[in-house]
């Protein structure tokens, strides 16, 4: 069976091909490798699968490029697509829009043509955001909220992925799984996360910028939790039938924390008292995010099992085994 894996040298992406190679699974990874951080973290995930060189195979390509993507596996019998490649960022996309219009939405057609055409495929996992539910204030936020008024463009943009999809399932009975992520965080994150950019500031002894003075809530979800959620979507048969061949769940750790209690974990797990810069809130970001996992606990049977203290704890053992400040 043969696994292809966009946005592979990205944070999901690189821990869910270890997994599926680590399990003895062919997999095909695409990145294009772009400088959004940098690109050096993103050889190191790559260096991490090496050992799987036999059963691995990188390509550097951008999924905006239709040709180039289907060039790539012309020879491959592709069994199951889990398609993580974005361009990722709240934040960045209010400056920078063009990315994510050719790889969060003409990638994403792109993947969806490619799933299209592929004969061999039993299904394909793509990730959304819990950034669709823009300014929603009812909490816990379930697959069945209004998500209509996205407050960011990168919002927007997973948005559009989503109505792509239920059009494409509806019209050519592709099986489409999407996954709303909520907050991740874990070894081999991503720089221009909070977790991250805390941990570099603390440790260099400057101050980490509190938005909204620190009155604000996320949902945040270890990786690893995040990784089987993943494998089951793609992989098992779920529990209940599903009476649609496309289906949205929330993917979180269904237990929202206060940003300023994520702060004194990473305090606490690296021995150092952050010096704090209280600032209002930041154009695009919204006070808090909460996941019902309702509808992939009763399908899957996904349930989380790390909690903030100890998914921070591996977190910073990871970051000071690495030198991970480097990046």
């Amino acid at each position: 069976m043969t696994y292809l894996v966009t946005g592979v040298a990205g944070f999901i992406g690189f821990h869910v091909a270890q997994k599926l190679l680590q399990r003895g699974e062919r997999v095909v990874g695409f990145d294009n490798l772009n400088d959004y951080y940098a690109v050096a973290l993103k050889r190191a995930r790559l260096d991490a699968l090496k050992p799987h060189h036999n059963s691995f195979r990188f390509v550097e390509c951008d999924i905006a490029d239709a040709a180039a993507i289907r060039a790539a596996v012309s020879n491959e019998r592709i069994t199951k697509i889990v398609h993580l490649a974005a361009q990722a960022g709240v934040r960045y996309s209010i400056d920078h829009p063009e990315p994510y219009a050719a790889t969060n939405l003409t990638g994403h057609l792109n993947m969806l043509e490619l799933a299209r055409h592929t004969d061999t495929l039993d299904r394909m996992v793509y990730a959304s955001s819990s950034s669709v539910y823009g300014g929603n204030t009812k909490l816990p936020f379930s697959e069945d909220d209004p998500v209509e008024k996205p407050v960011s463009l990168y919002a927007a943009t997973k948005r559009a992925d989503e109505l792509m999809s239920i059009s494409y399932s509806h019209l050519y009975d592709l099986p489409l799984v999407g996954l709303r992520f909520f907050t991740v965080y874990g070894p081999w994150g991503r720089p221009d996360m909070a977790l991250w950019k805390f941990a570099k500031a603390i440790m260099e002894n400057r101050p980490i910028p509190v938005f909204n003075h620190g009155k604000m809530q996320r949902d945040f979800t270890y990786i690893e939790d995040i990784v089987a959620g993943v494998l089951a979507t793609v992989d098992a048969v779920p529990k209940k039938s599903l009476d649609e061949g496309h289906r949205l769940y929330n993917i979180g750790n269904n237990q929202p924390e206060e940003l300023m209690h994520l702060i004194e974990c990473l305090e606490r797990e690296l021995g150092l008292e952050a010096v704090k810069e209280m600032l209002p809130m930041q154009p695009g970001d919204v006070h808090a995010t909460y996941a019902d996992i309702t509808r992939i606990a009763d399908d899957y049977g996904f349930k989380p099992t790390t909690s903030l203290e100890a998914g921070i704890a591996k977190f910073v053992r990871w970051f000071k085994d690495t030198n991970a400040v480097r990046y």
